[in-house]
């Protein structure tokens, strides 16, 4: 296989959506695969809302948005986790089963949160901090963008 087609396919991974790549070329078969992270901002008021198209969350960041002076210093140990990629987001891992976490939950680093499904891959996304749910941005089945908030944290 020719080097410079390895590195065309891993350009095209990582520009791309997508997370795992497989090609087959005369008997040889390369798999290319990136991890996921969770992408994640403090102190998020004006990106929130620069990100959203949701009317629902547009309407509570412009009263966050008003309140902004007097709430700075609580705004400081908040902390934003956004969507890694472009899919749909679930709260649970089936639809009969019991939601990740709700708001008020306490989460530690590592902990599953959601997962964004992008092209039949099921895509776990982690909290990066330790704290509490203190909002849920997205309603489960719906679709996200990348960058798109998903949930603000209360560090402690």
């Amino acid at each position: 296989m020719d080097l410079n087609l390895i590195k065309k396919l891993v350009r095209i991974l990582d520009t791309s959506g997508l997370t795992d790549l497989e090609v087959e070329e005369s008997g040889f078969k390369i798999k290319i695969a990136k991890k996921v992270k969770t992408v994640s901002v403090n102190g998020q008021v004006q990106s929130i809302q620069s990100v959203s198209a949701d009317p629902v969350l547009s309407e509570s960041n412009a009263n966050t948005d008003a309140k902004s002076g007097s709430n700075e210093d609580e705004n400081k140990n908040q902390h934003t986790i956004l969507s890694p990629i472009v899919g749909t987001f679930y709260r649970a891992p089936a639809p009969d089963a019991e939601n990740y976490v709700k708001v008020g939950d306490e989460v530690s680093q590592g902990s599953v949160l959601c997962i964004v499904e992008a092209m039949k891959l099921m895509n776990e996304i982690e909290c990066d901090v330790s704290g509490k749910i203190i909002r849920i941005f997205v309603e489960n089945g719906k679709p996200v963008e990348y960058n798109q908030p998903l949930f603000l944290i209360q560090t402690d």
